[in-house]
Parts: C-alpha cells; sequence; structure tokens
C-alpha cells in the first residue's frame, strides 16, 4: 500500500470525506483484478458449454468479496488509517468478515471444479489440493476459530500493527493475512465442495456460526475496554487538533468493530440456512428420481390381453367312470337304458 504521505496535510475526516477520499493501492487492486478475472473465466467457459452460472452467486462475489477488498484498500478509510486508528480496525474487519463471505457467496470452487475439464491436470491439483491434509486441518472448525481470534489479538496486542504502519510492504502482507484467515473459516461453511468433516452437516454448521459469532466479538471487546493504547505511539505522534483523543479513537474503533461483526453475524447464518436448504432440496430431488427408477425396474409386465384362456375341463358322464356293473353294461351297449 502507498499511503498519503501526512506531510501533505490530511484535512479533518467527515462523512463526506471519508466517502471522496480514495487511492491506488497496486497490489490490492492486482489481487481484485486476479481473482475476478479467473472468476469471469469460469463464467465465460460453462456459458460455452451451453451451461448457466447463477447471477446471485457472481454477483456476491464481484459486488461484495471483492467490492468489499477493494472499499477497505483503496477507500477513505485506507486514506485515513495512518491519521485515525479507528479506519485501520474497520479496514481490518472487512478483510477479516464480509470480504470472505462475499467471496465464499459466489462458490468459486464449485465453478473452478465445473469449469475445468475433469481429466486436465489442473483440476486433479485442484482436487488434490481441496483433499490434502494440510487444507483440512486449516479449515477444521475449532482451527480455523482460532487462526481467526489469534490473527485480530496478535495484530492489535503486539508489535506488528505499528510496524506495518511505519512499512508498506508487511501492510499488505497484514491484509493479505485478514482476508485468507478469514476464508478458512467462512468459505468451507458455504461451499459446496467436501472441506469439512463428515459430522459437520448444516445443523452443525450453524452452530458453528453462532460460535464465530461470539469469538468475533472478543477482539473489539478487548480493543474498546483496554487501557493499552494500540500503535498508541504511531497514533500519538501523528494526532492532529480535530482527531479525537487517541483513547477515544481506540474506544470508537473497538465499537465499530464489535458492532460490524455483530452485523455480519445475520447474513452468515442467513446464508448456512439456506445452502441448508438448497442442499436438502438437491437430496430430495435425488431420492425420488432413485425411487422412480427402483419402481419402473420392479413392476411385473402384465401379460398381453390376446392371451388364450385355458380349455374347460368336460364333464364325462357318470356310466365310463362308474365301476358297477351297470356301469360295465351302459359301456357296453354304447350307452341308453340298462337292460333288466
Amino acid at each position: 500500500m502507498t499511503p498519503t504521505p501526512l506531510s501533505a496535510g490530511l484535512p479533518e475526516l467527515t462523512a463526506a470525506r471519508l466517502a471522496d477520499s480514495w487511492q491506488l493501492d497496486p497490489y490490492a487492486l492486482t489481487l481484485v483484478l486476479l481473482l475476478g478475472g479467473l472468476y469471469a473465466w469460469g463464467v465465460v467457459r460453462l456459458a460455452r458449454r451451453g451451461e448457466r452460472w447463477p447471477l446471485a452467486r457472481s454477483a456476491a462475489f464481484a459486488g461484495l468479496g471483492l467490492g468489499a477488498i477493494t472499499v477497505a484498500t483503496m477507500s477513505g478509510l485506507a486514506v485515513y488509517d495512518h491519521e485515525l486508528f479507528w479506519p485501520a480496525a474497520v479496514q481490518n474487519i472487512v478483510l477479516d468478515l464480509i470480504a470472505p463471505l462475499g467471496l465464499a457467496l459466489g462458490d468459486p470452487l464449485a465453478l473452478a471444479l465445473r469449469a475445468l475439464d475433469a481429466r486436465s491436470p489442473a483440476a486433479r491439483r485442484l482436487r488434490a489440493a481441496l483433499s490434502g491434509r494440510a487444507l483440512r486441518l486449516l479449515t477444521f472448525p475449532l482451527v480455523s476459530t482460532v487462526l481467526v481470534l489469534a490473527s485480530e489479538l496478535a495484530i492489535y496486542f503486539t508489535p506488528y500493527f505499528p510496524t506495518a504502519l511505519r512499512h508498506g510492504p508487511l501492510h499488505e502482507l497484514m491484509y493479505l493475512q485478514l482476508l485468507v484467515v478469514g476464508s478458512l473459516f467462512v468459505l468451507p461453511m458455504l461451499t459446496r465442495e467436501a472441506l469439512l468433516p463428515d459430522w459437520c452437516g448444516h445443523p452443525v454448521r450453524a452452530l458453528l456460526v453462532l460460535v464465530d459469532g461470539l469469538v468475533d466479538s472478543v477482539p473489539g471487546i478487548v480493543v474498546m475496554t483496554s487501557g493499552t493504547l494500540v500503535a498508541g505511539g504511531w497514533y500519538t505522534a501523528h494526532h492532529r487538533p480535530w482527531d479525537p483523543t487517541p483513547q477515544r479513537d481506540q474506544m470508537i474503533g473497538g465499537g465499530l468493530m464489535l458492532t460490524l461483526a455483530e452485523l455480519i453475524g445475520l447474513p452468515f447464518l442467513i446464508a448456512v440456512f439456506a445452502e441448508w436448504v438448497r442442499s436438502e432440496r438437491g437430496r430430495t430431488a435425488a431420492l425420488d428420481a432413485r425411487l422412480d427408477r427402483e419402481l419402473t425396474t420392479a413392476t411385473p409386465t402384465p401379460a398381453p390381453a390376446t392371451t388364450t384362456p385355458p380349455p374347460a375341463e368336460r364333464t364325462r358322464p357318470w356310466w365310463e367312470t362308474d365301476q358297477g356293473v351297470v356301469g360295465e353294461r351302459y359301456r357296453r351297449g354304447g350307452g341308453g337304458s340298462p337292460e333288466h
């Protein structure tokens, strides 16, 4: 990131300036163009084969996912993140929670597997990576939740953040870390690919999202109530007359972190329930189709309507079967009345 030089003198931050202030971040722009280009390639490739990719997923990936990355790294939040703490805090929450949610709603893994030739080396490598032990470990629910919490706390309560403010490349690495760590939890919860253990069905996922919402509130609470200033030396040295005090600035930042974390929890939970409903519908349709095939196979073929019925058994006269003298006389005489 190339921050606006503080020596140039930033004007007082207002809502209008926050909306109007933009700066170019070449690293973030490269990432956005790369991810957007790969996603568009997949959609176009499916369209050329006559397959349709849901427009809502494309809109979520581009608008909420890539849009959140752009806002966090190039909007007024990025212009003022070296001036005040609270824009930097909002930046980090956007990259850690909002952008991963948008990217996951786009379901890029399913798109990639559908767009690639199933027998191509790229498809085999992708499937191998998705089923590899390393990714399974990192996306395991408890591990990914701890990683998100540890990432946030390490940024704010170690020399990591103040050092990143002084060194642009490290700041960019921090952005990437937040995006990747956040995606490790969010992406498996919403993707159709089997990145989670078998026991982690949609009811369990909903429960994990609720737990994660509580965990995501911890960094905001700690920052807001901490008596130690986050990057206090940096922000105190660059304090301007119109800025809030560093203590109030940190309270505002922690409060915004807490608020955004709780607000994102609801749509995240709704998205998990929506995937649950979609999965159940697909499972029901597959079960109905299988039952229809089994019933068709098990139904006996009816006999043809033209089958000739067996002849009725003829009733024989009594004298033909009588073993007595009268019967014998009848048979000798060829029937008729018996002799007296």
